[in-house]
């Protein structure tokens, strides 16, 4: 169990009340993807010591709805739909990583599914829907 940082991580560009408490959170951006990133910890964790599926969840959703975004060039969304299925157990210690597919970017709609993967085994995986925010001209 390493305490290390994969390369090409970097503290998270975006911030949130909601993972405040989660710091520190790390991303990778690709060409066609924002990849997010942290170290399982206590407070990540549910009462059998595994990382909380909310925790999960959440960091899908950012990671996609980004990875969206960053497709689209740079497009403003809002998520319409999530769904996650639990695979296995992510602890203590383990390198949480959230892997985007942006599977289709459209004028109202983008839709991406994400594998959720501990020490490289997957322990998650999800699909959504974001829809695009009109812009304010």
């Amino acid at each position: 169990m390493t305490e290390t940082i994969p390369d090409g991580f970097a503290p998270h560009f975006r911030k949130s009340p909601l993972t405040a408490p989660w710091e520190p959170i790390y991303s990778k951006t690709t060409d066609t993807a924002i990849i997010l990133g942290l170290r399982i910890a206590e407070p990540h964790t549910n009462s059998r010591g595994m990382a909380h599926g909310g925790l999960i969840t959440s960091l899908a959703d950012n990671a996609m709805g980004l990875s969206c975004g960053h497709v689209a060039g740079g497009a403003r969304l809002v998520t319409v739909n999530l769904s996650a299925d639990f695979l296995g157990p992510a602890k203590i210690g383990q390198w949480l990583e959230i892997v985007t597919d942006v599977v289709k970017t459209g004028r109202r709609l983008c839709f991406a599914q994400a594998l959720i993967t501990a020490d490289g085994a997957p322990c998650a995986r999800a699909n959504g829907t974001f829809s695009v925010v009109a812009s304010k001209e």
